[in-house]
């Protein structure tokens, strides 16, 4: 793969000359973190360029594109090759999976081709902008960020560990709560990383879980969690099996990725999650000026964090009390207009690692988009059917546009087909059932 991106490098820098670059990039922070990256590359280069950050790439984006500038997709464009091929030479950057032929006119980078493990979109912006230029290695710490986003930081590839030796992190093994570096009872309370029945969203859950573990205050207050020592560490683990009804820490336990930022040693999970409240919210500028290095930037995107925080809390607490869709080894959670389309993607998340329910189980959140409807799949644990292709099968039938990976995938569709999708993906996933 390394070879390719030389060359699509080469071909870039030719392609360039005197032109406007034109970067479009997903809404989350692998996207926001792959277009900081080249954003920052190409001013080093002097190259003239636009940023527009997009939810999804659907058709309508694609036919109001000019044929004649110089595009690069960033994390997203894989699942819409066919239709891309209507415009001119474009590069396209990502990791998701391909659904099609590769048309002559795209620059494709994007493992699967390659046969390579897994890396996220970030990983790969930067391996392209270090090939630029060495000097872009400052750029890593980005990455570093955008793969932890992604979740692709628990079984690290060859090629994310190179990024990693060239990015500016320390890392410790811990408790995979966030933020490690303020104080515990908040991280519990907000965490999204472990979901803790009665504690998560739950201030007062949060402080009783501590007194169950017998974490005290100090006289500045609770501790942070890198700052628990190893006795604290080991009670603290415990009372979050025991809440989770679970004895196994294997998917609580994990690599705590310190970043630089702003000048200073940051947890990477909650950088991640700050640039991706930004963008979920519509504030797509304060999450590029932030990983950008913009310090106005941070008051302001700590603020929409703080916020988004309660827009999660406020959509678990609906989702508790909902008539929900279940079946065998599946649930389907129509949120409607009740949680907004950008965050149910994150719900989901939240819910397939929590404890609630059993490995395999296929978790499908619904959610009001305008006049669509937008769809998160997501399989509890590690192991699981193809929730990509149970969304394609619909789609192909009620029209919609799809995307994303086996364990965690997406799809748009229209909202008068709201009937028509739920009929089919019921029988969808109890024909799939039948076939495990």
């Amino acid at each position: 793969m390394q070879k390719a991106i030389e060359k699509a490098v080469n071909n870039f820098i030719e392609k360039s000359k005197g032109r406007i670059v034109r970067i479009i990039s997903h809404h989350d922070t692998d996207g926001i973190t792959s277009a900081s990256i080249f954003a920052k590359a190409l001013e080093r280069l002097n190259i003239p360029f636009t940023v527009k950050i997009i939810k999804q790439l659907d058709e309508e984006i694609i036919n109001s594109l000019n044929k004649n500038d110089l595009i690069i997709f960033l994390d997203l464009g894989s699942s819409s090759l066919l239709n891309l091929g209507k415009l001119n030479e474009i590069f396209v950057i990502d990791h998701h999976e391909i659904t099609s032929e590769i048309p002559i006119n795209i620059t494709l980078i994007n493992p699967h081709v390659f046969h390579e493990e897994d890396i996220s979109a970030s990983g790969l912006t930067y391996l392209f902008v270090k090939k630029i230029n060495e000097q872009n290695k400052d750029l890593a710490n980005l990455a570093v960020i955008g793969m932890v986003g992604d979740m692709l930081d628990r079984e690290l590839s060859k090629l994310n560990n190179h990024i990693l030796q060239d990015a500016e992190v320390l890392i410790k093994k811990g408790l995979l709560l966030y933020p490690s570096t303020r104080p515990i009872h908040k991280a519990l309370e907000f965490s999204s990383s472990i979901f803790i029945p009665g504690v998560t969203g739950n201030s007062r859950g949060a402080i009783e879980l501590l007194r169950e573990a017998g974490i005290e205050k100090n006289n500045k207050g609770y501790k942070s969690l890198i700052e628990l020592n190893e006795d604290e560490l080991s009670k603290l683990i415990t009372a979050i099996l025991l809440r989770r009804g679970s004895r196994d820490s294997r998917d609580i336990i994990g690599n705590i990725y310190l970043v630089k930022f702003f000048n200073k040693l940051e947890d990477a999970r909650e950088l991640s999650a700050m640039i991706n409240a930004c963008s979920r919210l519509g504030y797509y500028d304060i999450a590029l000026l932030l990983c950008l290095g913009n310090t106005n930037s941070r008051i302001r995107a700590e603020s929409i964090y703080a916020d988004y925080k309660q827009h999660i809390v406020s959509a678990l607490n609906y989702v508790s009390n909902m008539n929900k869709i279940e079946g065998k080894n599946y649930i389907i959670i129509n949120a409607k207009k009740e949680i907004k389309d950008t965050i149910i993607g994150t719900i989901s998340s939240i819910l397939s690692m929590s404890s609630l329910y059993e490995e395999g189980t296929v978790i499908v959140g619904m959610a009001y988009c305008e006049d669509k409807i937008k769809i998160s799949a997501r399989v509890a644990g590690r192991n699981g059917r193809n929730v990509r292709e149970i969304l394609e099968s619909v789609t192909s039938k009620i029209g919609g546009e799809c995307g994303g990976h086996a364990l965690a995938a997406g799809c748009l569709i229209s909202k008068d087909k709201e009937k028509n999708f739920l009929d089919y993906l019921k029988k969808a996933l109890d024909v799939e059932l039948v076939k495990v």
